[in-house]
């Protein structure tokens, strides 16, 4: 019989390691495959099956896909450890108006300032090494400088950029029990709660039960004496 498990895909930058603990421990006999995918592919990978879940950024065309915003991460520009504008604790698009900036296939911002450069490298991490090289800057989210760090690279977050969100996708529609078991644990659900149980009845006050009590005689026609006040002795 084969073992049941759950395949998590996550883009670079992603840590789903904090679930994946907690999945662990909560499941020590389902196994949770991570498979590290790329920005591009994610959710693809997610709409055809190939992973179950995925932290992903959220694609412009959503289809088929059910996505939970977890939370959005500081957009960085990349420069060379010397550069000027290191002496900033953070810069504006208008510091980046007049400085190259390399464009990479596989960005993720969407946005940029300054002058981009023409040559397009595949990869961010090609791009990476066009910065420490002095070809330009490179804008990507806090994640993506700190996977890709250099002792000859710094970062600085940019104040009036947007920010880049994180998401976790699924398939559409109706989820398996171990889906909905990962989203649970992603949103902080307790190991104790169950989606769909009902939680227990609190337990009334003395007091709620006689009100209770009252009402129930009254709906039965009878008349409620009421209760007597005792003062303090």
């Amino acid at each position: 019989m084969t073992q049941p498990s759950l395949a998590v895909g996550y883009i670079p930058g992603a840590t789903p390691a904090k679930w994946a603990r907690v999945w662990t421990e909560r499941h020590p006999d389902i196994a949770l495959r991570l498979s590290a995918v790329e920005a591009a592919d994610a959710a693809d990978a997610v709409r055809t099956r190939a992973v179950d879940v995925a932290l992903l950024r959220p694609p412009a065309d959503p289809g088929g896909l059910a996505v939970i915003p977890l939370y959005a991460e500081t957009t960085v520009v990349v420069l060379p450890a010397d550069h000027l504008l290191t002496a900033l604790d953070e810069v504006s698009a208008a510091d980046l108006a007049d400085e190259p900036v390399v464009i990479p296939l596989d960005d993720v911002v969407g946005w940029s300032a300054g002058l981009p450069v023409e040559h397009r490298p595949e990869t961010t991490k090609d791009a990476t090494e066009l910065v420490a090289a002095g070809m330009g800057l490179l804008v990507v989210p806090q994640s993506l400088a700190r996977l890709h760090h250099r002792k000859d690279l710094s970062y600085r977050p940019i104040s009036d950029a947007p920010a880049c969100p994180v998401a976790l996708a699924f398939p559409d529609g109706e989820q398996t029990p171990l889906v909905e078991e990962f989203i649970g644990i992603v949103r902080g659900r307790k190991s104790s709660s169950s989606r769909g149980r009902a939680e227990p009845a609190p337990k009334r006050t003395a007091r709620e039960k006689t009100l209770a009590k009252q009402a129930a005689r009254a709906a039965a026609g009878k008349t409620a004496r009421k209760p007597v006040k005792r003062g303090r002795r």
